[in-house]
């Protein structure tokens, strides 16, 4: 009876501890030219999202709000930025430790990139890599975890 006790006990220890790896992106990021904050969330169907929740500068010169204006669709230019969704679709892969498949929305230029997400051991410093094509070449940032968000 000890014996299955301790399995059990070890499987429920496995268990929580994938998922707060597989979480432990969650919260809210400061970019790393420091202009925007991202809150990323985990989808209903267990994708992991960002949108933009804060602008260093939210308004422009005239007092109205950062639209998407550089969006290559016409519909979606007179969207706010806060409150843009930037991050899509993402999985954590745990093998590679990496949240992967997904894509990262540049509201600068008004383009799309496929992109992943990790961690270099400091879980308050994550590192977002866009890219076309290859993952060989692109661009690669690091964006710190907001202090008092988990």
């Amino acid at each position: 009876m000890k014996k299955y006790l301790l399995s059990f006990a070890l499987l429920l220890f496995t268990l929580a501890s994938f998922g707060q790896k597989n979480t432990r992106i969650i919260g809210t990021w400061l970019t790393q030219d420091g202009d925007s904050k991202v809150s990323i969330s985990q989808d209903a169907d267990g994708t992991f999202v960002g949108q933009i929740i804060w602008l260093k500068n939210p308004t422009e010169e005239n007092g109205s709000h950062k639209l998407d204006k550089h969006n290559p669709d016409e519909d979606l230019q007179k969207r706010k930025i806060i409150g843009l969704n930037i991050l899509e679709r993402f999985t954590y892969n745990d093998d590679e430790g990496e949240w992967t498949n997904g894509t990262i929305y540049d509201p600068k230029s008004g383009n799309t990139y496929k992109c992943y997400m990790w961690f270099d051991g400091n879980p308050n410093k994550l590192q977002v890599k866009g890219y076309i094509g290859f993952s060989l070449i692109g661009k690669k940032v690091s964006w710190t975890r907001v202090v008092g968000d988990a």
